[in-house]
């Protein structure tokens, strides 16, 4: 009978720790998703599905130039779509917002805009072992304005990118050059608005499985954290935590999407292992 009860006020006591340590990654989590600066998120220009010309490049679209811009090849069917790729500023970036300004050819007859006729975004990452990007989240469809000026595109929710790739897709081809009688999208800017969690926070790929690693900045050396006073932690009752841990739980899933699996560390029989690399990460499984 002794033995149990120590078993049982082990595993309690146990419970109760895993807890409180997720309480406290998941609290700097919606810390840092809401408090740290906004601003553009995207790094560099990866690729485009097609391209006119070299000197039409996506790498243009970085560029807040009135004659700079991207421009597709033509086609004589107005429905064939156009990507362009992004890499962003972090590997872990929450999204709110896509701003994308047409192109209007002043060079031409009648100045014509080269729009789309809507837009839609994804996110996800690359996958090496397949060689080809794997999409996680994926945008309703938002119209886009046959006009010449920077037009913004809110995410119906913040979006957690893990991975840090951004798909623009450009459906439908609004406008025909009159030179050669072909339909084109021309960009001239885009931008990406949200918040880069890193350094605070870092994502790794475990391979072939898919699942996501979360690293925690554990030595606190780039942004203040919210953490449990010691002389506190002892006052909060397991319910608290609890409650704390679904509510931070659910808001992690709703930044997410629903394309990531939350997974307990634990589940995977690691209780002697605390997680906790050279650099003093802590390591949470997505």
């Amino acid at each position: 009978m002794g033995s149990l009860c120590k078993k049982l006020a082990l595993a309690i006591q146990w419970n109760w720790e895993s807890l409180a340590r997720e309480h406290r990654v998941y609290a700097t989590l919606a810390h840092v998703c809401t408090s740290f600066p906004v601003g553009d998120c995207i790094s560099e220009a990866i690729s485009a599905s097609s391209t006119d010309h070299p000197e039409e490049s996506i790498d243009n679209t970085l560029i807040s130039l009135r004659d700079s811009y991207w421009s597709s090849i033509g086609q004589s069917n107005p429905a064939v779509p156009e990507t362009l790729i992004y890499k962003l500023v972090s590997e872990l970036c929450v999204i709110t917002e896509i701003n994308i300004h047409p192109f209007k050819a002043y060079f031409l007859l009648g100045s014509p805009i080269f729009s789309a006729n809507s837009v839609r975004f994804r996110m996800g990452h690359w996958d090496g072992a397949d060689d080809m990007f794997i999409w996680t989240y994926t945008s309703p469809e938002f119209p886009m304005a046959q006009e010449n000026r920077m037009q913004k595109f809110t995410l119906p929710e913040p979006v957690l990118c893990i991975g840090g790739i951004l798909q623009i897709e450009l459906l439908g081809r609004a406008q025909r050059e009159e030179s050669d009688g072909l339909f084109y999208i021309c960009m001239s800017y885009v931008q990406v608005w949200g918040r880069s969690l890193s350094p605070a926070f870092g994502v790794e790929t475990l391979e072939p499985s898919g699942t996501f690693v979360l690293k925690k900045d554990r030595l606190g050396k780039f942004h203040s954290q919210p953490s449990l006073p010691e002389t506190e932690a002892q006052e909060i009752s397991d319910d608290h935590l609890q409650r704390c841990f679904r509510y931070l739980l659910h808001f992690v899933n709703t930044l997410q999407g629903n394309a990531v699996q939350v997974i307990d560390e634990y589940d995977l029989g690691e209780e002697e292992d605390e997680g906790v690399d050279e650099e003093g990460e802590e390591y949470y499984l997505l």
